[in-house]
């Protein structure tokens, strides 16, 4: 298992998170991102530079990532795309992408992106919360704990 993470808008609470978990479990975790990254030093973090540009951090995640891996982002027709692979997706808020909900989530956000196209003021999302990093620490344990192997 691999983690990837669409980096750019990535809150630092969950990356700290990410990075814990990757020098305790060693599991690679590679953050994706148009612009370099500060890491802790570990054989576990890496990250993949992507020249600036409308969705090239996210079609470079889905070149890398392979069925079995993890992929952590808000995006969603980033986590269509990954889903479609064979790979999970987290968001940021703890909530999972897959197959059984992906395409709910992917009609209300293009009917979202309709209405704000069409002048409707529709708001953004909540604020990053505590609570949100909570779920996501409570989901990320336990994705990684169903799939880590039997010693």
């Amino acid at each position: 298992m691999h983690i990837w993470v669409d980096a750019d808008a990535c809150p630092g609470v969950i990356k700290d998170m990410l990075f814990r978990l990757a020098d305790r479990t060693h599991i690679p975790v590679t953050l994706v991102a148009n612009r370099q990254l500060r890491v802790p030093p570990s054989r576990f973090i890496k990250t993949v530079v992507v020249p600036a540009g409308f969705d090239v951090a996210d079609q470079k995640i889905v070149k890398l990532a392979q069925a079995g891996d993890l992929v952590i982002t808000a995006d969603i027709p980033l986590a269509a795309d990954i889903v479609a692979k064979g790979a999970a997706v987290l968001n940021p808020r703890g909530e999972m992408y897959t197959a059984d909900n992906i395409q709910q989530h992917l009609s209300m956000r293009n009917f979202m992106e309709e209405l704000r196209s069409s002048g409707v003021e529709t708001g953004g999302p909540a604020a990053f919360s505590l609570s949100d990093g909570r779920t996501f620490a409570k989901q990320l344990d336990r994705y990684v704990l169903q799939r880590k192997p039997v010693p």
